[in-house]
């Protein structure tokens, strides 16, 4: 019965970062800046999974600021992966 629950939440929660990943530009009127980069950049797994079954789905926002943009997604994606190095035990 757990494994049923949390496989329904991760499904759930795949659907809804779903509809916040980054898209090829033509949906878009304002220009993503410096806390959508973040978002994107948190996202990134996940969109980049999509991205491999469907090509309206990208893993970095067209239609963006420019360098704020850039900041807030490489922000992101450094203390996102990053992050993952220091929670890895040394073996030696």
């Amino acid at each position: 019965m757990k494994k049923i629950g949390l496989i329904t939440i991760l499904i759930g929660m795949v659907f809804a970062l779903g509809g916040c990943v980054p898209g090829d530009g033509t949906y878009t009127s304002d220009p993503a800046g410096f806390f959508w980069g973040i978002w994107h950049g948190w996202i990134a797994p996940i969109s980049l999974i999509l991205a491999l079954f469907n090509d309206s789905y990208r893993i970095y926002e067209v239609n963006n600021t420019g360098w704020f943009y850039d900041l807030g997604f490489y922000i992101a994606v450094i203390s996102g992966f990053g992050g993952l190095a220091l929670t890895r035990k040394n073996r030696m």
